[in-house]
């Protein structure tokens, strides 16, 4: 996927964060985040951004500091546009069952998709396609059924080239 821009979902920060990439154990990884969103290979949207602010924790200050200027509007007509198929999608879905439906419609995932839809990026994520979930609207779910690319941090790495060291 050469060339492509990567759009990171909230669990990509939050993961790393509180695991495998801690900023003490792997701060090469933070790093190559940054170093890959200066040359617009990496970004993300301001709904997941916010998402993060409930953290009080080294990640928040790392999202308001170093990253603060990568997270991108979603307030563009095409990304409107987007959001709107795809809530279509999900309200007349008989998937999924209303309560997950009503929760999908509070979170950054369907915008996360919107923006990829509309911008032609890869969404960055380690939710995995579920075609049998009823509780929740997975990120895969939605790529799939708009033709959007998803790949997890560690595919997203690969295709970068980022080597930590």
């Amino acid at each position: 996927m050469s060339g492509q821009i990567y759009l990171l979902d909230a669990n990509v920060f939050i993961e790393a964060a509180q695991g495998y990439y801690a900023f003490e154990l792997a701060p090469g990884f933070w790093q190559a985040l940054l170093y890959h969103a200066v040359n617009g290979r990496i970004q993300s949207i301001d709904r997941v951004k916010d998402e993060l602010q409930r953290i009080n924790d080294e990640l928040k200050d790392w999202v308001n500091g170093d990253f603060h200027v990568f997270f991108v509007s979603t307030d563009q007509p095409d990304v409107i546009e987007a959001y709107r198929k795809i809530m279509e999608w999900v309200d007349r879905s008989s998937q999924f069952l209303a309560a997950a439906k009503a929760a999908f419609a509070k979170d950054a995932d369907g915008w996360l998709v919107a923006y990829a839809m509309a911008k032609s990026c890869v969404v960055v994520t380690h939710e995995q396609f579920s075609p049998e979930t009823k509780r929740r609207v997975p990120i895969p779910n939605m790529c799939k059924a708009f033709g959007v690319p998803y790949v997890n941090t560690f595919q997203m790495l690969r295709d970068l080239g980022v080597k930590l060291r």
